[in-house]
């Protein structure tokens, strides 16, 4: 028979062996044998300060209205892989207002907005908004190239977190200042996202150039911190920026942009200035032809080289001559000079 164990014998020996580990506070008797044991407190490294915890909890809304064309829809692609802390949605009816897209970035538990808005099938315009409160942009999109399309040599990890290069002069105008903080509070990919990657390969750039903004997306190659494209890349012509969520009173509007029934209406009638032009002219040589024409002076020069022909005495003939048959093919005449022969021939007969 085993011997009965008391109820505190376990406790009591877990509480024995406890005691007789040093602490770290507590003094070790020199010469012992647990000196060499003990490491140092001197060079312990602290803690992180986010312990990776998801704190910026930055959700992004991405989708478009109907009438799109398979670019933007490849472009929307594009950047829901780029971005992993974004959402997808449903496209948008387009008898619907703007302002319904703040209660269904509601729905989805989202404070970023990227939505497409396609016009006339041709045009294509893109607002980034920050739910509900606002503020606003509108833009109108440019030189659409997609990953598919262009065919890059760089590459990156999927789900990555991007680095953002702005232009300098983004921090010189108040209304690019404002833009900046919308792009980096969209474009960043927050910290310990849960379906990011904690490495840094590629760089989001954004620069200014003829009053618009042109994106690009590189990847960092760690040999020799080259930047390689990856794409996609497009062009943002600024409208307006409004204070509230996608409406509201207008913070800036843009003066040198011009919309693009302005520029198709440009072209046509640059087109029927050309083709009157051509009308005119043609006008202008009929005139020309139908005129009087100028009798140019003789010139009296002209006569002193010419040599006057000898004078021939003038012959009158008496007999009429004989009418010759006028037979254009050679057979026939033989045959009528022959008949002629074979007649004369009888007569002298």
């Amino acid at each position: 028979m085993a011997a009965k164990r008391k109820r505190g014998a376990l406790a009591a020996g877990k509480a024995k062996r406890a005691r007789s580990a040093p602490s770290a506070g507590e003094a070790v008797p020199e010469g012992g044998p647990r000196e060499r044991s003990v490491p140092p407190q001197e060079y312990s490294i602290p803690p992180p300060v986010s312990q990776g915890k998801w704190k910026n909890k930055e959700r992004v809304l991405i989708f478009s209205s109907r009438g799109i064309n398979f670019r933007t829809r490849h472009l929307m692609q594009d950047l829901r892989t780029l971005m992993p802390h974004s959402k997808a949605d449903t496209k948008m009816d387009r008898k619907d207002q703007l302002f319904v897209i703040n209660e269904v970035c509601e729905m989805k538990n989202c404070n970023k907005c990227i939505f497409f808005e396609a016009k006339k099938k041709q045009d294509l315009y893109m607002w980034l908004s920050n739910t509900p409160q606002g503020p606003s942009a509108k833009f109108l999109v440019q030189n659409i190239h997609t990953l598919a399309e262009l065919k890059m040599t760089g590459n990156c990890l999927r789900g990555s977190r991007p680095l953002l290069s702005f232009d300098p002069i983004f921090d010189r105008e108040p209304h690019y200042a404002l833009l900046k903080e919308l792009f980096i509070q969209i474009f960043s990919t927050p910290q310990y996202h849960p379906k990011s990657q904690p490495f840094v390969d590629h760089v989001f750039t954004f620069t200014i150039t003829d009053e618009r903004i042109w994106f690009r997306n590189y990847q960092i190659i760690e040999e020799d911190a080259s930047l390689v494209e990856i794409g996609p890349r497009f062009v943002l012509n600024l409208i307006k920026i409004f204070q509230g969520s996608f409406g509201g009173p207008t913070l800036y509007e843009n003066p040198h942009y011009q919309s693009p029934n302005m520029h198709r209406r440009l072209i046509r009638l640059s087109v029927a200035a050309k083709f009157r032009e051509k009308q005119q002219v043609k006008e202008v040589q009929k005139i020309k032809k139908k005129g009087t024409k100028v009798l140019v002076e003789e010139d009296p020069t002209e006569v002193v080289f010419e040599t006057p022909a000898e004078e021939k005495p003038v012959e009158i003939q008496l007999v009429k001559p004989e009418s010759k048959p006028i037979v254009k093919d050679k057979k026939k005449l033989r045959k009528i000079q022959r008949k002629k022969q074979k007649k004369l021939f009888r007569t002298e007969g």
